[in-house]
């Protein structure tokens, strides 16, 4: 175990510590309470041996602030000449868990310090399992974020996002862009090539369109099927248009064969809103105005860009 020794007496700390170090146990030394807390945050140790009685910071105040940060539980044991019932609550109350009755025998913190390492062990254990549940969690809420097969931000994701940048853009004043696209003949696609072929066509699509949008705000998501959608916070409708038409002609440059296509590649076609959100705004209004103007784009005659 590391073992952080805290004693204003420097002959205690060497026959504790030298004694510990035979048992093997890896210690570090403070002669008061302040030097305690701040080696307590870097040394992390896992165990804590702490005289009461010291100067400028006593052991109960030292243990008080080491309780401080909930996120941290490391055993405080406190050694002490004064052992009254009064003296051993007022050790305790302050965070610590046990008492050592100074001067100290060493049989009696040899057993100590066994049963201080079984607590060690489970504490080890419990720390490792919860940092792999941290990250299984992670994991999840990510997962429930994000698309399987295109790896972009999802439906459920986009609409939370939309919510929250409809409300800043309310707040701030400023012009929020929402873009529709559809994979044209998309169906036609899946019937030629098979939905393998479809899947990664999708893929592809969702790379294209991810490379165009340059800024850590913009995000890219699959809508559904085959379509995908876009929010542009603090976008005004000319630099929403030049985006889509630069995301227009990312998807045709792959030339994906589709011959079924009048176009004979894969191409897209894009609807675009955008406005200064009020109040009479929300996520279904920004959306059903971006899927009108998708609307008009593919009524006449795709792979082309229209405004709402």
């Amino acid at each position: 175990m590391k073992v952080l020794l805290v004693d204003d007496t420097k002959t205690e700390r060497l026959i504790i510590s030298s004694f510990l170090e035979k048992m093997g146990h890896d210690v570090v030394t403070a002669e008061n309470g302040k030097l305690a807390v701040a080696l307590y945050h870097d040394e992390k140790p896992d165990l804590v041996l702490m005289d009461v009685i010291m100067p400028e910071m006593d052991g109960h105040e030292a243990a008080r602030r080491m309780r401080h940060d909930e996120n941290i539980w490391v055993p405080i044991m406190f050694l002490s000449g004064r052992v009254e019932p009064d003296d051993i609550f007022a050790g305790i109350e302050a965070g610590g868990d046990d008492y050592l009755t100074k001067p100290v025998d060493f049989r009696i913190l040899e057993a100590k310090m066994v049963s201080m390492q079984r607590i060690a062990k489970m504490r080890r254990k419990l720390i490792d399992v919860s940092n792999e549940l941290e990250i299984v969690n992670s994991e999840l809420k990510k997962q429930a974020n994000i698309d399987g097969l295109t790896g972009l931000a999802n439906r459920r994701y986009l609409d939370k996002y939309l919510r929250v940048e409809i409300a800043r853009s309310i707040r701030n004043k400023h012009q929020l862009a929402v873009i529709l696209c559809d994979v044209d003949h998309f169906k036609k696609y899946n019937d030629t090539f098979g939905h393998l072929k479809g899947d990664d066509c999708l893929k592809a699509v969702a790379g294209a369109l991810q490379s165009v949008c340059k800024r850590a705000s913009d995000l890219v998501a699959r809508y559904g099927g085959e379509e995908f959608a876009v929010v542009l916070p603090d976008t005004n409708i000319d630099e929403a248009l030049k985006l889509a038409q630069a995301m227009c002609n990312a998807v045709s440059a792959m030339k994906y064969e589709h011959p079924e296509s009048e176009h004979k590649v894969v191409t897209i076609s894009l609807g675009v809103y955008s406005d200064e959100p009020d109040r009479t705004h929300d996520s279904v209004y920004m959306l059903e105005k971006a899927d009108a103007a998708l609307y008009k784009a593919k009524e006449s005659g795709r792979n082309k860009v229209q405004v709402n």
